[in-house]
């Protein structure tokens, strides 16, 4: 599918000269004399190498077709995620490389959105929240509750993140994520 350059924004996938690149940045550059154009900073999908673009802001630029489908999440073996279509029980494979940091927070069961161009998973959208247990965190120091200090607390799957000093281990928390910042005590 064709667009303009003006309308790419971040996060679209673009086909230049046979690969895919996922937008990083976009800027829209007014010099003094001459049109304005779009400067684009995008990172190839399979190497991971990154490139700049420059195209003039009324130029067509190729946009991929990305397919979105929502997986269960079944398992991880040798640096392999396993994922369930749950309406046609096809599984497929996704590198860990390929989900990134977001991937410590994967658990069996939760339902995650696959994007794939020609039956090739390009990346993984966990949901924006996942609850987990505190296993570790250090004592609360006498005063500190007054203030809105934080102290470092470990999670089950083995991360550190920081939590307000009313958290103890074995409570059950609310983690973001995209970032691995705590949120809320969970309610249940």
């Amino acid at each position: 599918m064709k667009i303009n350059a003006i309308d790419v924004r971040p996060g679209n996938v673009l086909e230049v000269e046979g690969k895919l690149w996922v937008v990083l940045k976009r800027e829209i550059v007014q010099p003094g004399k001459g049109g304005a154009f779009t400067q684009i900073e995008m990172r190839d999908l399979k190497t991971g190498t990154k490139s700049q673009g420059r195209y003039r802001t009324q130029e067509a630029v190729e946009r991929a077709q990305l397919e979105e489908k929502e997986m269960q999440f079944l398992f991880m073996a040798d640096g392999q995620a396993t994922f369930m279509d749950n309406e046609t029980y096809e599984q497929v494979m996704v590198n860990q490389d390929t989900i990134g940091e977001p991937g410590a927070f994967l658990q069996e069961g939760m339902v995650c959105t696959i994007q794939t161009h020609e039956g090739m998973p390009l990346s993984v959208t966990l949901p924006q929240s996942v609850i987990m247990e505190v296993v570790e965190a250090d004592p609360v120091v006498k005063g500190q509750t007054a203030s809105s200090s934080y102290k470092p607390g470990k999670l089950e799957n083995g991360l550190r993140v920081m939590i307000p000093p009313h958290i103890g281990a074995g409570t059950r928390i609310v983690v973001n994520t995209a970032d691995g910042t705590y949120i809320e005590r969970a309610k249940d």
